[in-house]
């Protein structure tokens, strides 16, 4: 459930800078070699991308990700 929830965040920050960057879907997905649907599929946390697809995503966004990795004795792992 969590992850499904994070693939909805996601994907609405993932359409917000693809707006801002005043980019189509269909620009996105040549960038990255995929087809204008599944960069919707990504918009609308229909898909379940891999780690690469949403980091080429974002990349070509110019967008920087973090994933924080939380460990049950309390530590955190950010990863860049």
């Amino acid at each position: 459930y969590e992850f499904e929830l994070s693939m909805e965040l996601l994907g609405e920050k993932l359409k917000q800078i693809r707006k801002e960057k005043k980019m189509t879907q269909e620009e996105l997905g040549k960038l990255i070699g995929v087809q204008k649907a599944q960069i919707s599929k990504l918009e609308n946390g229909a898909s379940s991308a891999t780690v690469s697809t949403i980091l080429k995503v974002f990349k070509a966004l110019k967008a920087t990700v973090k994933f924080q990795i939380e460990i049950e004795d309390g530590n955190q792992l950010a990863v860049s």
